[in-house]
């Protein structure tokens, strides 16, 4: 009895002792977010900021930019920017080092999409319409100001899914050279009675690349996105510029973030 008194004295000696301060905790920085006021959209935005390992070192580097569309902290932001680090390991340097830029979400069905003369789109995203003021609100506004805070160089990606899929494309084909690579994941281009597919692909200058992934996902996404890759390949010279890759195994909620390792292996940044 004497013995177990000793072994529960001695135990709650140990807990004391790790209770007052023997274990210590302290935040794990991984990124950090930018508040700012958008007079374009008459909103305070916010975006998540990742910046590769070095980059307060290596002060004379300038480095590639992602931007991430649906890039809250809860959407795909974190997950996108472990991808970006772990292709950015020395053992398998798929991807340059490289800052994300994941714009935080208001209203997604509002920015990421143009006026629709559809009536079920209509009665579905009735916010529908923002796009033009979000795509001037990424040129005028987000990009400046990343460019002012961080060491970028010339080159910048857009990645985007779903409904952040469509607003890529509508970038890609109206804004071509505000972005030097697309990722386009299972766009959502049945919006507007398909409108945008049936717009020319003629830009003045031609994006250096274009990926585009569809997951198994209905025959209208898996179609539109076909014909997504089959219209700007009428375009682009140099076919090693343009990706298409069908994950049959995955659906829409999946195929995102294997698809973007996938094209970060295929884009070619050099």
């Amino acid at each position: 009895m004497t013995r177990l008194l000793l072994i529960l004295i001695g135990f709650m000696i140990c807990s004391a002792a790790l209770a007052k301060g023997k274990v210590h905790s302290k935040p794990m920085e991984f990124a950090s977010t930018l508040t700012f006021k958008s007079q374009i959209l008459q909103q305070n935005r916010t975006v998540n900021v990742y910046l590769p390992a070095g980059y307060h070192e290596n002060t004379q580097q300038k480095y590639p930019v992602i931007y991430l569309l649906d890039g809250s902290k809860d959407e795909d932001f974190i997950h996108i920017a472990g991808l970006v680090q772990f292709a950015n390991f020395p053992w398998l340097n798929v991807l340059p080092p490289s800052i994300v830029i994941g714009i935080g979400n208001q209203d997604r069905k509002h920015d990421f999409t143009t006026l629709s003369n559809n009536a079920l789109d209509k009665r579905d995203l009735p916010t529908q319409g923002g796009a033009k003021s979000f795509i001037a609100f990424i040129e005028k506004e987000l990009r400046p100001l990343v460019e002012q805070r961080y060491r970028t160089s010339q080159s910048n990606t857009l990645i985007g899914q779903s409904l952040g899929g469509l607003l890529a494309c509508e970038i890609l084909f109206h804004h071509t050279s505000l972005f030097e690579h697309y990722v386009i994941i299972s766009p959502s281009l049945w919006w507007d009675n398909e409108s945008l597919l049936a717009t020319p692909f003629s830009p003045v200058s031609l994006p250096k690349s274009v990926y585009i992934a569809v997951g198994k996902e209905g025959k209208v996404m898996e179609r539109v996105a076909k014909q997504l890759h089959d219209k700007i390949a009428t375009r682009l010279e140099n076919k090693a510029q343009l990706h298409f890759r069908y994950f049959e195994e995955l659906d829409h909620g999946d195929t995102l973030h294997l698809a973007v390792y996938d094209a970060f292996k295929q884009i070619q940044y050099k």
